[in-house]
């Protein structure tokens, strides 16, 4: 016991020394963050004395001394559609394309069509994600090509949780892939090595397909998505002149003209042949049985309303 209560001592003067140093660093930055209220007239790091923000926030700095720059991670798609109207279709089409290659982006798909004097064309332009809002002021003016913007509609859908979610599975596969690869290396058996090269197989297949999602997502949120229609105004005079047409108008009237005097030309085959002499053979009957009835008498009357008197043989 006389040998270990120097050692004991020594242990608490040793304790008591770190738990002077652990308060005396922790009270520094308290200390050092008072003088800094101090000195900014009272006023917080993160605030005026009122809590507005500060107009010019103090930069942050790494732990080599360079300053780090604030950095927005937001994975954004964005997509859109436009209808426009123009003077000019082909040449609405090339400045357009001209414009959007311009802010770095390209034509996805196209699609075009000349129906009469209506010439169209649907576009689907890709565009980098940065350039949105420039691009679409480049195609509501396009040089004074565009007429008239009918039509526009536009969506913006965060998936930055989805790509985190994506990396942290995928971290987390391939290191189970690397645990895998050291099982394999040690295992002896062939069914054992069967069985981890089957895992390693579905874990790899499983790597392969999120990163085709991660990609995918980074692509679409890289670069938007817009689909614009072109199409010249439709005057309300040329819809009324193609709307009409006289030989057309002819056309209906002769094929009138011809039905009814088709439905003429069937109820007078009807009549001759049923009706007339249903009505031929009617009159005939009607005339026998008048006549037959005059003959007895039948329908005869005196001037006075009295029927006459029979007639009496003299003598």
């Amino acid at each position: 016991m006389r040998t270990i209560r120097p050692f004991l001592f020594l242990i608490a003067i040793a304790a008591l020394i770190a738990a002077c140093g652990g308060a005396t660093s922790a009270s520094a930055p308290a200390a050092q963050a008072a003088g800094e209220a101090v000195g900014n007239g009272g006023k917080s790091l993160s605030g005026g004395a009122d809590g507005a923000p500060p107009a010019n926030p103090a930069p942050v700095y790494g732990s080599d001394g360079g300053q780090i720059a604030a950095v927005d991670d937001a994975k954004i798609i964005r997509t859109g559609t436009m209808s426009i109207e123009v003077s000019d279709v082909g040449a609405a089409t090339r400045t357009a394309r001209d414009a959007i290659v311009g802010l770095g982006g390209y034509v996805g798909a196209s699609t075009t069509s000349n129906d009469g004097d209506q010439p169209s064309a649907e576009i689907t332009y890709r565009i980098p994600a940065a350039k949105w809002e420039a691009a679409l002021d480049q195609l509501r003016g396009l040089n004074g090509l565009t007429t008239k913007v009918v039509t526009e509609h536009t969506e913006a859908v965060e998936v930055t949780s989805q790509v985190i979610d994506l990396q942290a599975r995928i971290a987390n596969l391939r290191a189970s892939e690397t645990a895998l690869q050291g099982i394999a290396e040690k295992a002896t058996k062939i069914s054992d090595v069967l069985e981890v090269q089957a895992q390693l197989t579905q874990t790899r297949g499983e790597i392969e397909t999120l990163t085709a999602q991660l990609k995918d997502l980074n692509d679409r949120a890289g670069y938007a998505t817009l689909t614009v229609q072109f199409n010249v105004p439709i005057l309300a005079v040329d819809v009324a002149q193609k709307g009409w047409d006289p030989a057309s108008v002819i056309d209906e009237a002769a094929a009138s003209m011809v039905s009814v005097l088709q439905g003429l030309a069937t109820a007078g085959i009807w009549f001759a042949i049923v009706w007339l002499p249903i009505l031929l053979i009617v009159g005939i009957v009607a005339a026998v049985v008048v006549a037959i009835a005059r003959r007895f008498g039948y329908g005869r009357r005196t001037p006075g309303g009295m029927p006459p008197a029979p007639i009496v043989g003299e003598g």
